[in-house]
């Protein structure tokens, strides 16, 4: 990344990646004296009702902050388990991560409160990023990521920007898609004292538990809290009219 990135706007993974693999996630980079409201910052959506030139020059300030040789590719997100293997013609594809064995192809998904996965192996030699929100976890999208792998165990994972454990208050619609019953809740899963039926979800143990089954070992990130830091993370939950953050991941 050129100095001119080394901003508020990126957040590099400390994760041990090859030295060929790049990774980053975007900020809302906001200082004290920025007015916090909805899509105020570095949006990067198209589809938030934001400025379309606005959000177009963003795009192309994160191609050169990055030293892109090509845009990322991006997706219309639709909290589907669909993968788009890179490269592929240019078009606006309805999926929910992507992953390549090409070098230059950068992946990348979007996200305001959902679980941004990065992916690599051990060798430098793929990469993917998958859109994780409840859904997506629930109806398996790490695992049809993690499936494009030759070998699980030399995978490596990080988990970007999401909403805390502290913070994602769920109903039992949530529990049930995950398979718990609320007498047997799991770890992943806390009762909000005196909200019945309310429970406080947490995304990231959700994403190391399936990443462990399947055979992943090595996991990191996962310490943020979108909604608790509106400075520096868009939150759809905080606000609705929220512009989004982008988690990208490329080798070379």
């Amino acid at each position: 990344m050129s100095e001119k990135g080394q901003t508020s706007r990126y957040l590099q993974p400390d994760w041990p990646a090859p030295a060929n693999v790049y990774a980053i996630s975007t900020c809302r980079g906001l200082t004290a004296d920025d007015p916090v409201v909805g899509l105020s910052g570095f949006n990067l959506a198209r589809h938030v009702s934001d400025d379309s030139a606005r959000v177009e020059r963003h795009r192309v300030q994160l191609q050169q902050d990055l030293g892109l040789q090509r845009p990322p590719f991006w997706l219309n997100q639709t909290h589907s388990t669909d993968l788009l293997k890179l490269p592929t013609p240019p078009g606006l594809y309805d999926c929910d991560g992507s992953f390549t064995q090409t070098k230059n192809w950068p992946c990348v998904v979007m996200t305001a409160d959902c679980l941004p996965v990065l992916l690599c192996d051990a060798g430098g030699t793929q990469v993917a990023a998958v859109h994780a929100g409840w859904q997506g976890l629930a109806n398996g999208i790490v695992g049809k990521a993690v499936a494009q792998f030759d070998d699980p165990s030399q995978v490596m994972a990080w988990l970007g920007p999401a909403i805390g454990p502290q913070a994602f208050e769920v109903g039992d619609d949530v529990l049930r898609a995950f398979g718990v019953g609320a007498q047997s809740t799991a770890a992943e899963f806390t009762p909000i004292a005196g909200k019945p039926h309310k429970w406080l979800g947490n995304l990231y143990a959700l994403a190391r538990k399936q990443l462990n089954g399947l055979g992943v070992a090595q996991i990191y990130g996962g310490q943020y809290c979108t909604l608790s830091d509106p400075q520096k993370f868009y939150s759809h939950r905080r606000d609705p009219a929220s512009g989004r953050m982008a988690s990208l991941i490329w080798f070379d």
